[in-house]
């Protein structure tokens, strides 16, 4: 029975609609071990002490039929057998079919902040007929709420961006974690994009996230975000802009990297009712032409990516003993909250009680680095240094590394598919609409 189904189960074991049948996991195992022994399941015995179960198995030995449990299925999308749990986005979602991945690599120096010259541009656009739409992703607006979701999106020929006829830049952000609304060449090598705001709201433009090709080395480009919210931002304070290159990955192992110049946040005069927006502009210098480049607000952290990490520490066989995953619940698009349970398994001569400790991470999409934080943590908690030891001696370690997986997948920056911030709804009693916050606290209570 899984959690979130109808009746409540303050249980976080869940069953997955994708297991196999027992049928099929029973032959399997017999299978494997016909060899060793004879097996049979209680429900074959007649034999009124033995209860109707698949999970007993029976075992000839010495002349007798000896009882032990089943091995446990692999469970919930990380499988050691099989390929990740696929994620799911809202229907009418544009997905492209490419994966995009990014190799982990950290700067052998801190990188340098932006020192502000006092002398950078705050460009104004006005509404020209004559600007070129190089691209337009307006999938978002067809629909005011989340009605349901598919593995893939939206099945139907995707909509292509400008063909590149000439030395315009290419944008794409129909990826995972992706964010771009809009796109329009207002001069040679000048553009000016606008972020799509979460899905279902009006609000919340921070996050951004998209790829660039048709580059051209040495030649001086500049970008204007124009429908930031906030009116303080860290750009200000020195953050430059991520870059990530595949060409700078393949040849040299370089990753992601702070980069930009003239870069100036700024309000400016897109407001409407008063609201003003806010604009982040700056310019920059592509390392190689004809590549494949990203931008993006902070370091990118995908669902696929927590499931790739999970899969890892499912498959060896020295840290899935001391570290159990199990899933919490469904999002309201039937993706998977994960919960991992970690602590020094407790001899059958011990029975003492260990405090909880209870860590959950991204409630909020866009702060891409509490992914990378429960990341730092995990690698260290699942560690073999003597603390990380007594701390899994010591304490029940329960960590939700991803409490909005749905906002993750389509790139949000606040807000999940019921088009609200989960970290205000805490104490909410609906556990359709703010299933992985629900079912926290429960576990939090029991």
């Amino acid at each position: 029975m899984s959690e979130d189904s109808e009746k409540e189960d303050y249980s976080d074991r869940t069953i997955s609609d994708e297991d196999e049948s027992d049928e099929d996991t029973f032959m399997k195992f017999v299978n494997e071990d016909i060899h060793q022994c004879a097996l049979l399941t209680a429900d074959s015995i007649s034999d009124p002490f033995f209860p109707r179960t698949t999970q007993i198995l029976l075992e000839y030995q010495l002349g007798r039929w000896v009882p032990r449990l089943r091995k446990p299925r692999d469970l919930y999308g990380v499988s050691s057998s099989g390929p990740l749990s696929p994620t799911r986005w809202p229907y009418h979602c544009e997905v492209i079919d490419e994966k995009i991945e990014h190799i982990d690599w950290t700067p052998s120096n801190p990188e340098p902040m932006y020192i502000p010259t006092g002398l950078e541009m705050e460009p104004l656009y006005a509404n020209s007929k004559e600007e070129t739409v190089v691209y337009l992703a307006e999938d978002a607006y067809k629909e005011p709420c989340f009605v349901y979701s598919r593995v893939g999106g939206n099945r139907t020929p995707l909509k292509q961006p400008v063909d590149n006829c000439d030395d315009t830049l290419m944008f794409e952000a129909r990826f995972e974690s992706g964010n771009l609304q809009k796109v329009v060449k207002v001069a040679e090598y000048e553009y000016q994009l606008t972020v799509r705001p979460d899905l279902f709201t009006n609000k919340h433009t921070q996050w951004y996230y998209f790829q660039v090709t048709n580059t051209q080395a040495g030649i001086v480009y500049r970008f204007t975000i124009i429908n930031f919210t906030k009116p303080a931002s860290l750009y200000n304070r020195g953050m430059r802009p991520l870059f990530y290159s595949e060409k700078e990955a393949s040849a040299h192992n370089i990753g992601w990297q702070r980069i930009g110049d003239q870069i100036k946040y700024y309000r400016n005069n897109q407001g409407q009712d008063r609201h003003h927006h806010f604009s982040l502009t700056w310019t920059f210098q592509f390392p190689h032409s004809k590549d494949t480049c990203y931008f993006a607000h902070c370091y990118p952290y995908t669902y696929t990516n927590l499931q790739e990490y999970l899969s890892g520490i499912n498959n060896d066989p020295v840290r899935s003993k001391f570290c159990k995953i199990r899933v919490l619940c469904h999002t309201i698009a039937r993706n998977m909250v994960y919960i991992l349970t970690i602590t020094t398994p407790l001899k059958n001569s011990e029975s003492r009680k260990r405090k909880a400790v209870i860590l959950t991470a991204r409630v909020h999409p866009g702060e891409t680095n509490s992914s990378w934080i429960m990341k730092g943590f995990l690698d260290y908690i699942l560690g073999n240094s003597s603390d990380a030891k007594l701390l899994r001696d010591t304490f029940v370690f329960k960590v939700v590394p991803m409490l909005n997986p749905d906002g993750v997948i389509v790139g949000n920056y606040r807000c999940s598919l019921a088009g609200r911030d989960l970290n205000r709804n805490y104490t909410s009693l609906l556990k359709e609409s703010f299933p992985s916050v629900w079912y926290t606290r429960n576990m939090i209570r029991r």
